[in-house]
């Protein structure tokens, strides 16, 4: 099931995406929440009448660094020995077709693909037999980074969790499994030009490794994002441009970026 949420005439709700061609989609409204029991309400609306929002709102991001081996080298830095985390605030995320604002402190601002996993329910140290029952699904996510001041201040809070910089969507895709999210096709383009590409198979630590090192530290609550790194290609990104970032199996995630006001 795809989940979307999106707001119409000043309501917010989610909605289940039915339909294959992209021009007929329509969403069926659901009675409650993703996180827990819900039943579909069989009340329809055309997607294209409705603005969809970031599928959700989490607590925290947890985003892991340089989980691909050629983006490592493609910026000069040793591959991990562990997982590598640091965090977004929720105040970074935004949703499908929200703008990207360029902020004033960076002259380097890049992309970077990656396959978000959205956990479905509270837990705390999760083994690793147990992780595909903590996973509510999978959505596309854009890491931005401000690249010069990554490098310049040594750590990652302001050039990775400044306002805008993670856009999520269009929805979360609750149909893959965890076998299935292990090999899917990552692609991102600006402008329709091909930046990225590559495969979730290409991960150093696997989707199990990171919920379960993340776990381990801190309770993990329905509805947070874990990104899992991006693959090699990574790129500037100028006010004007148009990204989209495209997972097999979920979808593609549109944004611009724009001067901030």
């Amino acid at each position: 099931m795809r989940i979307a949420r999106f707001s119409i005439d000043g309501n917010v709700a989610f909605g289940a995406v039915e339909g294959d061609k992209p021009d007929e989609l329509v969403l069926d409204i659901i009675k409650g929440i993703p996180f827990a029991d819900f039943e579909l309400s069989g009340t329809k609306v055309p997607l294209s009448k409705v603005r969809l929002l970031p599928p959700v709102l989490p607590n925290k991001v947890v985003a892991f660094g340089r989980n691909y081996a050629e983006h490592a080298r493609e910026l000069g830095n040793e591959v991990p020995a562990a997982p590598f985390a640091f965090f977004k605030p929720s105040t970074a995320v935004i949703g499908p077709g929200d703008a990207i604002q360029y902020p004033s402190f960076t002259e380097d601002l890049q992309h970077e693909a990656e396959l978000a996993v959205v956990i479905g329910r509270m837990c705390r140290e999760v083994p690793r037999e147990r992780v595909a029952d903590v996973v509510l699904g999978y959505t596309c996510a854009l890491d931005v980074t401000a690249r010069d001041v990554q490098r310049r201040e040594k750590q990652w809070a302001r050039a990775k969790g400044f306002d805008t910089s993670c856009p999520l969507g269009p929805w979360v895709e609750t149909d893959l499994s965890l076998q299935d999210a292990k090999d899917l096709t990552i692609q991102l383009t600006v402008n329709g030009e091909q930046r990225q590409l590559g495969r979730t198979s290409e991960m150093i630590h696997s989707i199990e490794d990171l919920v379960v090192n993340i776990s381990e530290a801190m309770t993990l609550l329905p509805g947070d994002v874990i990104l899992t790194g991006t693959p090699a290609g990574v790129g500037p990104l100028h006010v004007g441009d148009e990204v989209a970032v495209t997972i097999e199996g979920i979808g593609t995630l549109t944004n611009k970026v724009v001067k901030r006001g």
